[in-house]
Formats: structure tokens, sequence, C-alpha cells
């Protein structure tokens, strides 16, 4: 018999919160939680397009403002800079992360455990920091310039080298992910019939991973488009299309043409979304439940050159941190390299040591509520029946937030939350608006992890609860959260880390009373105080180094935990 649509309350138990559909608790919060997304996202980007289709005193002007912009040489030449410049970006990383995660894939290096976490030193820091480091190394001061060697790092091959940086931690974990699901059955075929190495991998290796080498390019492609931080630090005169929001608003106090160039940034985001959604359903279901796990067989040569290769990265971003470190603790380089650590004390015009304890408020405020949230959403998603359309409807908001640029979303921020009349405006220039903006910037990541977790649980759990009228209070505290904790964990670490380094998200959004690190670095470099950047940066650097060490060793005690329940069960 199937139990009704709304069971009645179990006395004292949380009352309202039940497992089944009709507006209970259970709806009333899945309703809240909806018209909170709307108005943290749909709102905002509401006001955003509206603004670009307006004159500075309000009148509607339709197309006038996009017309403007085209028109204008400055201006429009910075899409050509910005489109080539990712174009470029995005083929080397590519090509640089596809075969790093080969060589941690499909090769018998040592050193891969090291070789993992090295590649992801660049996910630890503000894209500020990557410039900064590029300066220490390659600026006219750099350590490799005064031997001799000077590549021109202000402007295109700058943003290039460090654009490169950022995106191919992302590049390598796609392909990661991709080449560690491989039938070893095709290999095994190929090797009985002589094939060569060379033509298994274009043949099996690289047809195999194609629409995710398609996702990699335009992921690589619009981290690059939108990125704020490198161009702001070696961009030179060389124009890009986020210098441009920034200097229409920050700069020319020009709001309408800045939500015109806010707008475009938002192009080859939502470009890079449709591909990414095609390219899913296009993968699915390559892996047959009869496939064999692949053996990677022997060969000296090949894996002489992939540890080469993988040597050669590692050493590129071990260089970019010795660098900062040079800088934190010289006394004045390049003329004076003694040792001193006065650099840490920090100057008050450019935030001093209070923005780094803003930017670790900020980041767990936006790790405890973005967590809570996307962990609550999700569940309500995968775990409830009814509110069909409801779902529907939490499924599409869920998925576009990857599809919006950071300085979109504080630029939408500005114009929604900054306005007469919106009740919600008491929280801008406050803490919890650069929270809002994290939660809802890093929400993608976090929300596939919860929904993949949540979906992997036994439907059993819900049956038995459903069928006892357990509360979903008591559901999700006693069964969905300790089953998902090493998920939960993860989508607080994640939203922690990269709280603590974005810089386009947070640029339009914060207060001279609540200034964070990223964003006092990029003031720091701007006043000339390399140093003092260096110092900022290393700080960030180890905060997230620790937080993410904390996860592994939680994580690993949980495991061997629910591995020692499993034996003594057995």
């Amino acid at each position: 018999m199937t139990p009704p649509d709304i069971l009645p309350s179990v006395p004292g138990k949380g009352a309202g919160f039940h497992m089944r559909g009709g507006f209970s608790g259970v709806g009333v919060l899945f309703a809240a939680l909806t018209v909170f997304f709307l108005l943290i996202m749909a709102a905002p980007l509401a006001s955003l397009f509206a603004k670009a289709f307006l004159s500075q005193d309000g009148a509607f002007v339709g197309l006038a403002n996009y017309a403007k912009y085209f028109a204008t040489p400055a201006l429009s030449v910075s899409i050509i800079h910005t489109l080539e410049v990712s174009l470029i970006v995005a083929g080397c990383a590519s090509i640089l992360g596809f075969l790093y995660a080969y060589a941690l894939t499909r090769t018998r290096i040592i050193f891969k455990r090291a070789f993992m976490y090295l590649a992801l030193l660049p996910v630890f820091m503000p894209t500020v920091v990557h410039a900064l480091g590029l300066v220490y190394l390659f600026g006219t001061q750099g350590v490799i310039t005064q031997t001799g060697i000077d590549i021109g790092l202000y402007g295109r091959t700058g943003i290039i080298m460090a654009e490169i940086i950022y995106t191919f931690p992302q590049a390598f974990l796609m392909f990661y992910v991709s080449l560690s699901y491989a039938d070893g059955r095709l290999y095994e075929v190929a090797d009985a019939m002589g094939v060569t190495p060379v033509r298994k991998l274009w043949g099996i290796t690289l047809p195999n991973v194609r629409y995710t080498a398609v996702s990699v390019a335009f992921v690589c492609f619009t981290l690059c488009f939108t990125d704020f931080g490198v161009p702001k630090v070696i961009g030179g005169s060389y124009s890009m299309v986020a210098m441009d929001v920034y200097k229409q608003v920050a700069g020319q106090f020009n709001m309408n043409m800045g939500a015109v160039v806010g707008s475009i940034l938002l192009a080859p985001a939502l470009l890079s979304y449709i591909v990414d959604r095609f390219v899913a359903r296009k993968e699915g279901g390559e892996i047959s439940a009869k496939a064999t796990a692949l053996r990677v067989p022997e060969s000296r040569g090949r894996d002489a050159v992939f540890f080469a290769f993988c040597l050669l990265v590692a050493i590129c971003f071990i260089a970019l941190v010795a660098a900062l470190v040079m800088g934190a603790f010289s006394d004045y380089y390049p003329y004076k390299m003694g040792f001193t650590t006065r650099h840490f004390s920090f100057d008050r015009s450019t935030g001093g040591i209070q923005s780094f304890t803003n930017s670790i408020l900020m980041s767990f405020l936006t790790a405890v509520i973005g967590t809570a949230f996307v962990f609550i959403y999700a569940w309500l998603i995968e775990k409830t029946r009814g509110f069909t359309a409801m779902k529907h409807l939490a499924r599409f908001l869920s998925s576009l937030p990857v599809a919006l640029p950071g300085m979109v979303i504080g630029l939408s921020f500005i114009f929604f939350f900054n306005t007469k009349g919106n009740p919600m405006n008491a929280i801008y220039g406050t803490v919890w608006i650069l929270v809002l903006a994290g939660v809802l910037h890093f929400y993608s990541v976090p929300y596939i992890t919860a929904s993949s977790a949540l979906k992997k649980l036994d439907k059993e759990f819900e049956n038995v609860a459903e069928s006892l009228r357990v509360p979903a209070r008591r559901s999700i505290l006693s069964v969905s959260v300790p089953l998902c904790l090493p998920a939960i964990l993860e989508i607080f670490i994640y939203y922690f880390v990269y709280s603590m380094c974005t810089v386009s998200a947070v640029v339009f959004l914060y207060s001279a009373d609540f200034k964070v690190a990223a964003i006092a670095i990029t003031h720091m470099e701007e006043a000339g105080n390399y140093a003092q950047a260096a110092a900022m940066s290393l700080l960030i650097l180890l905060v997230n180094i620790g937080i993410r060490v904390a996860y592994e060793i939680v994580t690993g005690r949980l495991r061997k935990q629910s591995e020692a329940r499993s034996r003594a069960a057995e």
C-alpha cells in the first residue's frame, strides 16, 4: 500500500518535516530555499541586464550602449585581445593538462602522489599571486631576467603565462578523471594484434577522451576570458575585457557601460555551459559493466620522458612559490637580500593584517553557509518524493552558477542590493554580501559533489524512515550526514579555499571597513609593495594548504574507521 502524500507529525520529533510531497514542512523549506536562490541569482542578473539598456540618467536607450562599446576602438580592441589570449591559453593548458594526466594514469613513473599535489598548487593561490610570482621571476628586476633572459613579461606574454598556470589544474583534473576510467579489454586486444603504442593513443585513448577535451578547452577559455587578477597585475597597456569592466565601474563610475561589458563576459561562459551539457550527454555510458582494469605495460623510455615532463611542470610551480618566499623574506629585493620578517607587518593603508583575518572570517562563513545550503538543497532534490515541478526548477537553477563569472556576480549584486527600497540593502558593504557572492559563485561543483554522494545512498534508508514516520530532520542528521560526511567536508574545503582566493567576485563588493586579503594584494602591488604582497600571498597559501592537510587527515581517519566497522561486521 502506498503511504499517503502527507504523513502525520510525530509529536516532539520535528513536526512538519516529512519525506513525502504536499506542502508540509519539507515543502515550505524547499520553496524557501528556491526563493532564496532566485533572490541571489536571478534578481541580480535581471538588474544587470536592465542596467545595460539604460542611460546614466535612467532613460531606456535599447542597444545604444552596446553600439557605443563596439564603436569605441579602445574598448572593442579588448575583445580581440581577450579572444586571442583565451584561445592560446585554452590550447596550451589543454595539451599540458592532458600530458600531465596521461603521465599519472597511463605510465609507471614514480612519485605520482607528489606530482598530483604539486599540480594543484596554483589552486591554493589567487590569480594575482600567479602574476606576482612571475614578476619576481621574469619582471624588470626578476631573478631570471637578471641572467640576461628578458621575455617582455608585461602585456600579452605575461598574461598568457599566468593564465596557463591558472587554468592548468582545471585541465589536468578533468583529464585525470576521464583517463582514470578505461576498458582494459580494448588495449589487450590491441596488444594481441601488435598495435603500436602510438596507434593505441590515436585509435583508443584520444577518441575516448574527445568529449572531455572539448569541455576542457571551453572551461580554460572561459576561465581566461573572465579572469581579472592576472591582467590587473601584469597586463600593462594590453587591454582585456575584464579590465574594461573594472575601469568603467571603479575608474569612471559608468555603471551602465560596466553592465554592458559584464553581459559580454557572460557570452563565453554561457557557451561553455551549453557545450558542457551537450558533452555530458554524449559521454554517458561508455564504460561497460564488463570492463576490466587497464594494466599499464612497462616502458622505461616512455616513463623517462613523462617523468621529465612532470618534473619540469612541478619545478615551474615550485619556482613560483620559491620566488614569493624570496620576495617576502628578503630585506629589499634585489638590492639588499638579507633575511627579514618585517614585510609581514603589513601597511594599514592597504588593509594590514586585518584583511587576512577578514578573509578567513569571510571564507569560513561562506564555507559553513554554502555547505549547509548546498547539502540541504541537494537532499531535497534527490531524497524527497513529489515536488516534481520544483525539482525541475531547482536542478535548472543549480546548473547555472557555473556559467556566471565572478565579476558578473559582483556587478549584478551592486545593481540589486545597492538600491533604495530593497529590504536586503542592509547587507551591502558588509561581510554578508561577500558571503552570498561566494556561495553563488562556487555553488555548482559542491552541488554536483553533494548530489553524487546522496545518489549513492541506498533508497532503503528513505523507505524505512518513511515507514517508521521518522521526521526528515532526523533522517538527514542520523543517516544522510554521517554517510555523506567525506563529501560534506570536501564541499566545506572547496568553499573555503576558493573564497580565500577569489578576487573577481569581491572586487566590487568589499568596503573600506572590510577589505579581504586577495584585494589587499592587488593594492599592495599597485603601491609597489611587492614584498608585502608576497608575504600576504604566502599566508593565503599556508592557510589553504593547512586546511587541505587537515581534511586529508580527517577523511583518512574516517576511512579507517569505516573499514574497521566493515571488517567487524564480517
